[in-house]
């Protein structure tokens, strides 16, 4: 238990910022989810047009820290090279 007021005040700000953190990771993974449902049943029109959508997510979500820049650079690069290879 916090015994300060700022502590008790960090713990009510945490468990705000925790829900947040959930809600941008969900929205992360479903948009990969999306886009590899989309990918795996020859959808790449339907992929093509929710790329750029795709992208904006990964790259809210790594800016914030939920994910490395890294990790959402990756996955991009990846998505893209299924979609535009074929």
């Amino acid at each position: 238990m916090p015994n300060t007021k700022s502590a008790i005040r960090r713990v009510r700000r945490v468990k705000k910022q925790t829900q947040v953190n959930r809600i941008r990771k969900s929205k992360y993974k479903n948009a990969v989810k999306t886009m590899e449902q989309l990918l795996k049943g020859k959808e790449t029109e339907k992929a093509k047009k929710n790329f750029s959508k795709f992208q904006s997510i990964l790259m809210q979500v790594a800016k914030s820290g939920i994910i490395n820049r890294n990790t959402a650079a990756r996955k991009i690069s990846r998505i893209s090279k299924k979609i535009y290879s074929k």
